[in-house]
């Protein structure tokens, strides 16, 4: 098992697979130019393949691959194939654009849940956060996977001045879909232009909701970073992630590797240890995982210790969301 010093599990890996990305949401990319990584700075789709076996051999039971946008990435029928067989639950984040072109993939390859990242329903406002008119396409595309009995779960972002308006109609998406909506908090990340009046908290939602609809709690998986609900009679739930007002770092149980092959053990860790130099060197990765695991801090990686209201963004020492990946 990969341990830390807080005696967390992690068993769960987010593989980024490109920083790169057809949207161009100024939430996750910084604004202006982006040098993206060059091909050869990427891990290629056999290494990807072997550095995830040494991380099962290690305990992961649950992939995630994410970008940037994973379904913009030159080989990435291959990496699904190469991680199928694996013995893991294998899943996906996607902003949904491109999944048409996938759907018989992620059925070959036994993906039964997809995460699809949608911020608004209204095209207009879908315009204005992703710089790109293609909100048909992307529901569209949620439809088409509903329709082949895959599991999906909408990613919003709650931000102040857009989520007060479009909340009962995200939370009414589920009266008749299976769908399960998911509303986080807006996080800090270098070059986001983040500051705490945009973030609108997990509690104000659920008071809004609850002023609307009959919510009944469920029960919240281990390592849940969602809080569920459901409206009485509704088909699917929503759910809350509080990580900014209430943070669940004493549940934690992933390990982010960046596309460029470094491992962070905290999405707002500044630590990082390059595994892919390693393993190109055909040195062992494995001491290099156990090192990184164990360095964890034990709430929000060390940087947000007196809460979210008082975070400068300025001094935050961090890669932008999508040099992350989600």
């Amino acid at each position: 098992m990969l341990l830390d010093q807080f005696e967390r599990i992690h068993n769960y890996l987010r593989i980024s697979l490109t920083d790169n990305c057809n949207f161009r949401c100024s939430y996750c990319m910084p604004l202006g130019k982006i040098d993206f990584l060059s091909g050869e700075k990427l891990m290629q789709p056999h290494e990807i393949e072997n550095i995830a076996k040494v991380f099962v051999r290690l305990g992961v039971t649950k992939i995630r691959l994410t970008g940037g946008e994973p379904l913009v990435r030159n080989g990435v029928e291959e990496i699904i194939r190469l991680l199928a067989p694996l013995p893991v639950e294998l899943t996906l984040t996607t902003n949904g654009a491109r999944v048409r072109n996938f759907i018989g993939l992620f059925k070959e390859a036994g993906i039964r849940s997809v995460n699809v990242s949608l911020d608004s329903l209204n095209p207009d406002t879908f315009i204005r956060i992703a710089q790109r008119d293609t909100f048909r396409q992307v529901w569209e595309n949620i439809l088409l996977l509903l329709e082949n009995n895959i599991r999906v779960k909408l990613n919003t972002v709650a931000i102040s001045g857009v989520i007060e308006k479009e909340l009962f109609n995200f939370i009414d998406l589920t009266r008749r879909l299976p769908l399960h909506v998911r509303f986080i908090e807006f996080m800090p990340f270098a070059g986001n232009h983040w500051n705490s009046g945009k973030v609108i908290t997990a509690g104000q939602m659920l008071k809004m909701a609850e002023q609307h609809y009959d919510l009944v709690k469920l029960k919240d998986e281990p390592h849940a970073t969602a809080k569920k609900y459901k409206v009485i009679g509704f088909e699917g739930t929503i759910a809350f992630i509080t990580t900014m007002s209430k943070h669940f770092c004493g549940e934690c149980n992933r390990i982010r590797l960046t596309a460029d092959g470094k491992v962070k053990n905290c999405i707002f860790g500044k630590e990082e240890v390059d595994i892919l130099k390693e393993y190109r060197a055909g040195r062992p990765i494995e001491p290099l995982i156990r090192e990184s695991i164990r360095g964890k801090h034990k709430i929000m990686g060390g940087q947000f210790m007196n809460g979210y209201k008082k975070v400068d963004p300025e001094t935050i020492k961090n890669r932008s969301m999508i040099r992350i990946g989600g």
